[in-house]
């Protein structure tokens, strides 16, 4: 007798597929549940699905194939089973993804990962530090930067956006001027420092953030001395003062002073910057002697020189191979009218491969008046020209002509450039030119800060010879019986070099100048505007030597790897790819048509 199967009606014949929905709903509800809390809705889910897979259990053992069959329940159960394993095992990896991440960066130029400098900075910051950023929607580069910082140190470093028009309360809080500034804040809220303005144009930049979080973490105070007393740029809030300067150097952790050299005999011990902005008159003599011997024992110095100035600085300037012209830069391009000014206010787009000015490729900054610099090689000297004018601008012989016209016989011709930054090096072991005979000294009565005098004046410096910490009361008698004997061991230190010389006694410092041809671009008003406060501070920051590997982190830009091709190139693809491809394809099947008829 042949058997009659019983078939399923109507949506009966569906419901052998509930065990998936009951299955989606149960996972859907707990993975969430698991990640972030049980909430109404993920207990909802899994309560659901628990039911749904308990009613299709039921009609599985009851309705499935004429009834209660152990065959096809033992089938339907290990079906159940294999998909319910199947998608708890996807849940688990799921859930592990989530909760142990790990991010491979395959790019070229390594775009997605931050240098090693700032990644062990965040891992090593002494206390919590939160970045806020007052803008409304993130820039999706903006935020995986932060996103890469917080990986480093989640427990450590945190950031947040801020909307000034919607929470007006914590912009007032920090300060904010304007749209897009980013601020570092401690975790009490005591602390505050400004990093800088973001916008569409102008990204977060690794190189800033990574210093700014070095010096607002770090307990030393590095001091800036501002010269005074020859009609420099006023430090307080007036016309033509550069406050805004000021309070930004306070801003990020540096002690700011003015200095008066005709009060003192030389430039402070302590001083990690000397800034001379806008001099109006001359400097005496005397004044740049001393600042020579600043950078003689590795200072740092910022000169920034406007124009119909005496200043007095070029003998010095001339020893770094440096001359500040008496023309005008002329902008003939009408890039000036971007900030409202005339074609005698050049606007720097070009800037030099140099830490202070490498992050601001495609920015602006301008300088209205500015003088061009001529710069020549000194040896010994490292010169990088950091800012340089267009293609279509000169230098201006007689800027008193309303009549701006290049004139090829006494105008010289751009690109030029309006600031430098030099280097040297100085060999801390450098003996003196004429060393005296020294005085009989103990190591009792010889302390650091009469060392540290000593080498300030070279004409009461002892050889190295004679400190307390190498040599001993009776080599001190014999060098002083016989101080001739000490210049051939001057002359030659490897072979005079004491047991207890350390490394560091031969190393060499650097000494460091940055030059402008402007000042007025650093005064109030002018200092927030584009890149102008950045290429102040990022100078400062440079000469102080506080941040050397921040500031050496290098950008990272998308390289370009588009194929650029020519309207013959391009159409000539197309006919290959519209005829000479199938075309070929068609004849290869013809090929093996005919061979295998």
């Amino acid at each position: 007798m042949k058997t009659i199967e019983k078939k399923p009606r109507g949506l009966t014949k569906y419901f052998k597929y509930a065990v998936y929905l009951g299955l989606f709903l149960t996972i859907g509800g707990a993975i969430p549940g698991l990640l972030t809390g049980w909430q109404p809705v993920t207990s909802g889910l899994v309560i659901a699905g628990g039911i749904v897979l308990l009613l299709w259990l039921l009609w599985m053992l009851t309705n499935a194939e004429g009834g209660w069959n152990p065959r096809s329940a033992q089938a339907g159960t290990n079906a159940f089973v294999a998909t319910a394993s199947v998608l708890v095992i996807l849940g688990l990896i799921n859930f592990l993804g989530v909760r142990y991440t790990e991010r491979f960066d395959l790019t070229e130029n390594q775009r997605f990962t931050l240098a090693p400098q700032s990644q062990q900075l965040v891992r090593n910051l002494p206390q919590p530090v939160k970045v806020w950023v007052f803008a409304g929607e993130p820039e999706r580069g903006d935020l995986e930067l932060l996103e890469n910082y917080r990986s480093q140190a989640p427990n450590l470093f945190d950031f947040q956006y801020v909307d000034p028009s919607k929470q007006p309360t914590v912009a007032r809080q920090f300060g904010v001027q304007s749209f897009g500034e980013v601020y570092l804040a401690s975790e009490d809220g005591t602390r505050q420092q400004f990093v800088q303005t973001v916008s569409s144009a102008s990204s977060l930049s690794e190189a800033r953030l990574t210093s700014s979080l070095e010096q607002f973490t770090s307990d030393r105070s590095y001091k800036v001395y501002l010269l005074q007393g020859h009609g420099e740029r006023p430090l307080e809030a007036g016309r033509g003062a550069i406050s805004q300067a000021v309070a930004s150097l306070q801003d990020k952790n540096f002690l700011v002073e003015p200095l008066n050299l005709a009060r003192l005999p030389r430039v402070p011990p302590d001083a990690a910057v000397v800034v001379i902005a806008g001099p109006r008159q001359p400097l005496f003599a005397r004044e740049v002697q001393a600042l020579q011997a600043y950078l003689q024992q590795g200072g740092s110095l910022f000169v920034a020189i406007d124009p119909d100035t005496n200043t007095g600085l070029d003998p010095l300037l001339k020893e770094w191979g440096i001359q500040v012209d008496k023309t005008i830069a002329i902008d003939s391009s009408g890039s000036g009218g971007l900030v409202g000014l005339g074609p005698a206010a050049p606007l720097i787009t070009n800037y030099g491969d140099h830490p202070i000015v490498r992050d601001f490729q495609g920015g602006y900054s301008f300088y209205p008046l500015a003088r061009p610099l001529i710069l020549s090689d000194v040896e010994g000297v490292e010169s990088t020209p950091l800012l340089l004018t267009g293609e279509q601008s000169w230098a201006e012989s007689t800027p008193e002509n309303p009549d701006l016209k290049f004139d090829p016989q006494s105008d010289r011709p751009g690109p030029l450039p309006l600031g430098v930054a030099k280097t040297k090096a100085i060999a801390t072991d450098t003996p003196t030119p004429e060393p005296a005979t020294p005085e009989p000294t103990t190591p009792e009565e010889t302390t650091p800060e009469e060392t540290t005098s000593e080498a300030a004046n070279p004409e009461e410096t002892t050889p190295e010879e004679t400190t307390p910490e190498e040599t001993t009361p009776e080599e001190e008698t014999s060098e002083e019986e016989t101080p001739e004997a000490a210049t051939p061991e001057q002359e030659n230190p490897e072979a005079a070099t004491p047991e207890g010389e350390t490394p560091e006694e031969t190393t060499q410092r650097e000494a460091r100048l940055v030059v402008i041809g402007n000042s007025e671009f650093a005064i109030d008003g002018n200092f927030q505007l584009q890149l102008n406060g950045d290429v102040f501070l990022n100078s400062v920051s440079w000469l102080s030597k506080q941040n050397e590997q921040t500031l050496s982190i290098r950008p990272k830009t998308v390289l370009n790897r588009r194929i650029s091709m020519t309207p013959q190139q391009a159409q000539q693809l197309a006919w290959a790819a519209v005829g000479v491809l199938p075309l070929f394809g068609l004849l290869t099947a013809a090929g093996f048509w005919w061979k295998r008829r």
